[in-house]
C-alpha cells in the first residue's frame, strides 16, 4: 500500500473516531451506494448487507465456504488489524478468522452478529458487532469494525476495535 494511501487511512480513522464521539447516541441509516462504479457497472452496496456478510464469515463452520467468503469479501492483498496483530492476504485472513472461529464459536459455543448500525461514508463502512452465546441474547463482547473498501465493496483494510 502506498504511503499516501496509508496516511489517508490513518486520517480517516482519526476523523471517524471524532465523528463517532460527536454523534454518540444518534443513529444514521445506512445509505446504499447506487449508480455506476469506476468500471461503469451498476453498483449497489448497502452498508448493513456488507456488515452481515462480514460477520457471517466469522460464524462459518465449513472451511471451504469460509475460504470462499473471505475471497468474496476482501481484495487479494486485503489487510486486517486488531490490537497488535495483523493479517495480510486471503491465506492470513482465513487463518485469523479460523482461529477466532475455533476459539469463540466451535469451542465456546458463541456466535457473532452485526448490530443494526452499519454506515457508509465514501470508501468507509463502520459497524458494531456482538459476540453472544448461541442460545441467548446476552452480549458478551461488543466490537467496532472500520472498513476501507473499494468502489465494488471489496475490503481493502479492516480495523477491528474491541471492546468497543
Amino acid at each position: 500500500m502506498e504511503r499516501r494511501t496509508v496516511m489517508k487511512s490513518v486520517a480517516m480513522v482519526a476523523a471517524m473516531g471524532a465523528m463517532m464521539v460527536a454523534t454518540k447516541g444518534q443513529t444514521t441509516a445506512a445509505q446504499p451506494n447506487t449508480g455506476p462504479n469506476q468500471a461503469g457497472e451498476n453498483n449497489m452496496l448497502d452498508a448493513q448487507t456488507l456488515a452481515d456478510r462480514y460477520v457471517a464469515v466469522w460464524n462459518e463452520r465449513d472451511e471451504g465456504s469460509r475460504r470462499a467468503a473471505v475471497a468474496a469479501l476482501w481484495v487479494p492483498d486485503g489487510q486486517h488489524y486488531v490490537e497488535g496483530r495483523e493479517a495480510r492476504g486471503h491465506d492470513a485472513l482465513e487463518k485469523r478468522i479460523r482461529g477466532s472461529h475455533e476459539k469463540n464459536v466451535r469451542d465456546n459455543g458463541n456466535r457473532f452478529r452485526a448490530a443494526r448500525d452499519a454506515r457508509r461514508l465514501r470508501d468507509v463502512v463502520t459497524f458494531h458487532w456482538e459476540m453472544l452465546p448461541a442460545e441467548t441474547e446476552t452480549v458478551l463482547v461488543r466490537g467496532l469494525e472500520f472498513l476501507i473498501i473499494r468502489d465494488d465493496g471489496h475490503i481493502l483494510v479492516d480495523y477491528q476495535f474491541f471492546p468497543a
